[in-house]
């Protein structure tokens, strides 16, 4: 069984680096990581700890609003890709218990004279918290 000294840890700036060595190895890495771990630790992935700290504050407020007013923001029809997903709703891939977390998922936003605009349901905001809607789609925008 890994343990935490065992995550692998990589830095972005190796990515996008222009050391085609450094840019090699850190997708061996990553691929490595995925394949044993399933997860890894990432450095330098452009947030800065104030939009960090706004992020997980507004992420807070979301999740501890009651049930009833998180729940008319899940829309099945999305499978998940958009909006608010409940407790207990999704699955690992071969198991038949269900994961222990909710989550949210802001997800891409396209011009809608892109070519692709009717690939991808438009995101679901949550009125009651403007700046959740604002500071999710800056940090996904931005990773």
């Amino acid at each position: 069984m890994n343990t935490v000294n065992t995550i692998p840890s990589l830095d972005l700036n190796d990515f996008i680096s222009n050391n085609t060595e450094k840019k090699l190895n850190f997708v061996q890495e990553l691929g490595k990581a995925y394949e044993e771990v399933g997860f890894l630790s990432l450095k330098n992935y452009g947030l800065t700890n104030e939009i960090e700290q706004e992020l997980y504050k507004e992420v807070y407020h979301f999740f501890n609003l009651p049930v009833e007013i998180k729940s008319k923001y899940e829309k099945p029809e999305l499978n998940g890709q958009r909006g608010y997903v409940s407790f207990g709703k999704e699955k690992a891939k071969g198991y038949k218990k269900s994961d222990l977390k909710e989550f949210w998922h802001f997800g891409q936003e396209l011009e809608e004279n892109d070519p692709l605009v009717n690939e991808y349901e438009p995101n679901v905001f949550c009125d009651e918290l403007p700046n959740f809607n604002k500071i999710g789609r800056h940090v996904f925008n931005s990773l």
